[in-house]
C-alpha cells in the first residue's frame, strides 16, 4: 500500500489496517518457526507497511 493511500485513510481505517497487519505478521512469524513460510520477503514488507500506518496514525493524532 502506498503512503498516499495510507494518508487518505481515516483514524478508524488506520486502526483496522494496523490490526490486520499485526495479525498477518504474527502468522508469518509462526509459519517461519514451523518452516512453512513460502515468501520470506513478505515479512519485511508487512513490517514496513505497519510502520507506515503507525507513523501516519501518530501524525493524525498530533494534528488533532
Amino acid at each position: 500500500m502506498k503512503l498516499k493511500e495510507i494518508k487518505s485513510m481515516g483514524a478508524s481505517e488506520l486502526r483496522q489496517r494496523e490490526a490486520e497487519l499485526r495479525k498477518e505478521l504474527f502468522t508469518i512469524r509462526i509459519q517461519k518457526q514451523v518452516g512453512q513460510l513460502e515468501n520470506p520477503v513478505r515479512a519485511r514488507t508487512v513490517r514496513k507497511e505497519l510502520a507506515r500506518v503507525l507513523t501516519v496514525s501518530k501524525e493524525h493524532s498530533a494534528a488533532n
